[in-house]
C-alpha cells in the first residue's frame, strides 16, 4: 500500500517549506526539521537559547505558511490568565455562569508560540498542562476541546523548579538554538540582511497600500491529516535498534521518562512519513537526538544516536542536495515571481536565484539543463529590475 497522492503532495510542500526556511535562517536546520516534525506528529516543541537567536522569527515564518489560526505571546510573571486564554464573558457572568471568551486566544489556535514559556504564574501553567496534554480547556464547567496542533515554547533555559517538571516533559521535542559562532558571522549577516530587505520592502508596500499578506503553502486540514498515516508506518526494522539506543542512554546515566520513550516511536514514524517512506529506515531515528531531558544530556544523546545510526549503515554525513530538490526550490521562486514589488524584493529574489545557481555549479557540474533554466529565470527577473 502506498500513501495517497494528496498525502505525498502535502509532504512535498512541507519539504519545500523546510528548505526555504533553512535557506533563510543560519544554523537553524535542526530547528526547522523539529518544527515540521512537531506539526506532522502533533507534538509540542521546546526551543532553548538566549534572546536574539531568531526563535520567534523562525516560528512566525513557519506558522504563516500554514493556513490556520495561530497565537503568539510573551509570558512574564505578571501575565494574567485572561491574556492567554481570553477575557471573562461578563454578560454570562452576570447571569451566574462562568465562561471565558476564547475567540482569537490560545484555546482557539492551531499553532501557538509562547516565548519565555516557563515564566507564567501557576494559574497559567496549570491550565497549560491540561491543555497541551489532553487538548482540553476547562471553560467553567465545560470541557472545551481545543484544535491545538503544536505548542512551541521558547526559553533561555529549562527551569530547576521540580513543580514545572511535569509541564516541561510535555514538550516531546527539544532543540538548542545557540548564537552563531565567529566563523559563521559572515553567513549570518548575509541571510539576516536578506530577511531585513524583505521586511523593508513589505513596509514600503504597506505604506503604498499594496498587499503584503503571505499566501500560505499548506492547508490546516492537509497537515492535520498526516497524523492518521503514522500508524501505517512499519517500524519493525528499526525497533531493535531503537531499543538498543535506549539501553545505551541508560548506560550513559541519562534519564528519559516512560512517556518520552513511547513518544519516540511516534517521532520515528513521523520522520519516515516526512521522508515519504512507508517502512521506517535507520536514518529515521534522528528525532531521538531531540528527546533529552536536560540540555547537558543533548550532546551525549546525539553521540549515542549518531553512533548507532552509522554503525547500522545510516547516513554518515550530509550529502549534496539532489537536482530535483534544487528544481523544487526554483519552482517556488518562479511561483513568487509575479508578486515581487519594488527593487528591494527583486534584489532579494535575485540573490536567492544566485544561491541556487552556485549550488548547481558546485555540487552538480553536469547539471547543465538545470543551470540554464536558472539563467533564464535570472534574466527575466533582471528585466523586471530594470523596469522598477
Amino acid at each position: 500500500m502506498s500513501y495517497p497522492e494528496a498525502t505525498l503532495r502535502t509532504v512535498d510542500r512541507l519539504s519545500r517549506l523546510a528548505k526555504e526556511l533553512k535557506r533563510q535562517f543560519f544554523l537553524r536546520d535542526e530547528a526547522v526539521d523539529i518544527l515540521v516534525l512537531g506539526a506532522v506528529c502533533q507534538e509540542h516543541v521546546l526551543l532553548l537559547g538566549p534572546p536574539g537567536t531568531a526563535k520567534s522569527d523562525l516560528l512566525t515564518r513557519f506558522a504563516e505558511q500554514i493556513d490556520a489560526p495561530r497565537f503568539h505571546y510573551l509570558l512574564t510573571r505578571f501575565t494574567e490568565p485572561a491574556e492567554i486564554f481570553g477575557p471573562l464573558d461578563l454578560p454570562a457572568f452576570q447571569e451566574g455562569r462562568y465562561h471565558v471568551r476564547t475567540e482569537g486566544m490560545l484555546p482557539s489556535a492551531t499553532i501557538a508560540f509562547l516565548d519565555e514559556v516557563f515564566q507564567g504564574g501557576s494559574a497559567i501553567l496549570n491550565t497549560l498542562l491540561t491543555l497541551v496534554n489532553e487538548r482540553v480547556f476547562h471553560n467553567g464547567p465545560v470541557r472545551q476541546r481545543v484544535p491545538l496542533m503544536s505548542l512551541v515554547g521558547a526559553s533561555n533555559e529549562l527551569p530547576d523548579d521540580p513543580t514545572l517538571k511535569a509541564f516541561a516533559d510535555r514538550f516531546a521535542l527539544r532543540v538548542l538554538a545557540p548564537p552563531a559562532p565567529d566563523e559563521g558571522l559572515g553567513e549570518l549577516l548575509n541571510r539576516g540582511w536578506d530577511l531585513e530587505v524583505e521586511r523593508l520592502d513589505a513596509a514600503k508596500r504597506s505604506e503604498r497600500g499594496e498587499g503584503t499578506a503571505v499566501v500560505p503553502m499548506l492547508k490546516e486540514s492537509a497537515v492535520r491529516a498526516l497524523q492518521y498515516h503514522l500508524a501505517e508506518v512499519k517500524l519493525s526494522e528499526v525497533r531493535p535498534l531503537y531499543e538498543q539506543i535506549l539501553r545505551d542512554t541508560r548506560a550513559e546515566g541519562l534519564e528519559l521518562s516512560d512517556r518520552r520513550i513511547v513518544k519516540g516511536l511516534r517521532l520515528v514514524a513521523g520522520a519516515a512519513l516526512v521522508a515519504g517512506r512507508e517502512q521506517a529506515a535507520v536514518e529515521d531515528l534522528w528525532p531521538i537526538k531531540h528527546v533529552w531531558s536536560r540540555p547537558s544530556d543533548a550532546p551525549i544523546l546525539r553521540r549515542v544516536v549518531e553512533a548507532r545510526i552509522t554503525e547500522a549503515g545510516g547516513a554518515k554525513a550530509p550529502r549534496a542536495r539532489g537536482q530535483r530538490h534544487i528544481l523544487a526550490d526554483l519552482e517556488t521562486l518562479e511561483e513568487r515571481e509575479g508578486s515581487l514589488r519594488g527593487e528591494t524584493a527583486i534584489s532579494a529574489h535575485l540573490m536567492a536565484l544566485n544561491r541556487l545557481r552556485r549550488e548547481v555549479i558546485l555540487d552538480h557540474p553536469d547539471g547543465r539543463e538545470l543551470r540554464e533554466r536558472i539563467e533564464v529565470v535570472v534574466r527575466r527577473v533582471l528585466g523586471r529590475l530594470e523596469e522598477a
